[in-house]
């Protein structure tokens, strides 16, 4: 997928960038374009497009200011545009979609941008990656136009960028990538050509680079150099799941530690209670314990005045038994 781009270059670099620099272009209403490091759906961008009295062959080309976000001819005119719902189109299936298949015979385009933005998903959380040419040359992408008129006569002309399977390179960020034309002989032949389906495929070269950018991107009101300023990622935290079941095993152990103590202790306090109020139990005890030994019975008298020890005196016997 491709929704965010950065394109600050100059209406006049754009035909150059396509290498349609060695033809005549004729520019229509790039006063409509605003360089932006944040380009999104529903913005202007200047496309290149065949012009249309022109061959098959080749020919002119116009620069023309068409908003991102495909909008059908066949929308109603009351309709409010809404540029989200296409800007980009797959290429494995626009030969099948009524949308796309009457537009590429004649309506195929050239979009140039200086690099992409895409996110890579994290759990509930989404870091974004600038994608660029190592060389800093722009990207250009192929893509589709249309043209609609509103209910006041006004003329808006709309473009969808088309994507394809990710490359070996970037499938660990995303699924899916623009159809990137490398060099003028796919350019060439994706505005004038018939055998398109060869250009329609990842694009494998190693020139392609990235790196993080900052989370505020996300908004199309960020925009100007910061936008593509390598950010440092934060280091992953802990799983939730695992930190709370650790957290509620500590808690249980201290629980478990704290009941045992108020265990001992009331064992500890009735049997001192036990002893001072009747010392006839000594005997029973001891005899419980299977003593009837004198001194043992001095033994445990004379420990009455130490619940510790009359507690750990018994204990020792029982375990001993």
């Amino acid at each position: 997928m491709c929704g965010r781009a950065r394109c600050s270059l100059r209406a006049d670099d754009i035909p150059r960038a396509c290498h349609r620099n060695d033809r005549p272009v004729r520019h229509v209403n790039t006063d409509r374009y605003r360089p932006s490091y944040n380009v999104g759906p529903g913005m202007n961008l200047p496309v290149v497009r065949r012009d249309d009295g022109s061959n098959s062959d080749g020919g002119e080309v116009v620069l023309l200011c068409m908003k991102w976000g495909l909008v059908p001819s066949f929308t109603k005119k009351t309709d409010k545009p809404d540029f989200y719902r296409m800007f980009n189109a797959r290429s494995e299936s626009v030969c099948e979609k009524a949308s796309f298949r009457r537009l590429l015979p004649k309506n195929r385009c050239l979009v140039a941008v200086e690099g992409f933005y895409e996110w890579k998903k994290d759990g509930s959380k989404k870091q974004p990656y600038y994608i660029h040419f190592k060389d800093g040359r722009p990207l250009v992408f192929a893509a589709l136009y249309d043209s609609w008129q509103n209910s006041e006569g006004e003329k808006l002309y709309t473009f969808t960028i088309l994507t394809t399977s990710s490359s070996s390179a970037l499938e660990w960020l995303h699924d899916r990538m623009p159809v990137i034309l490398g060099d003028k002989g796919s350019t060439d032949t994706w505005l004038n050509g018939s055998k398109i389906d060869t250009l329609l495929k990842p694009y494998e070269n190693s020139d392609l680079v990235w790196y993080p950018v900052t989370p505020a991107i996300g908004k199309l009101s960020f925009d100007g150099p910061e936008c593509v300023k390598e950010v440092p990622l934060q280091k992953p935290e802990k799983n939730s799941i695992s930190k709370f079941f650790s957290t509620r095993e500590v808690k249980k152990e201290q629980e478990s530690k704290m009941e045992k103590s108020l265990c001992d202790e009331s064992v500890e306090t009735k049997l001192l209670k036990n002893l001072k109020e009747e010392p006839t139990i000594c005997f029973t005890i001891m005899h419980l314990l299977g003593s009837s030994n004198k001194s043992t019975i001095r033994k445990l008298h004379v420990y009455r005045g130490s619940p510790c020890c009359i507690y750990r005196f018994i204990i020792s016997r029982i375990i001993f038994i």
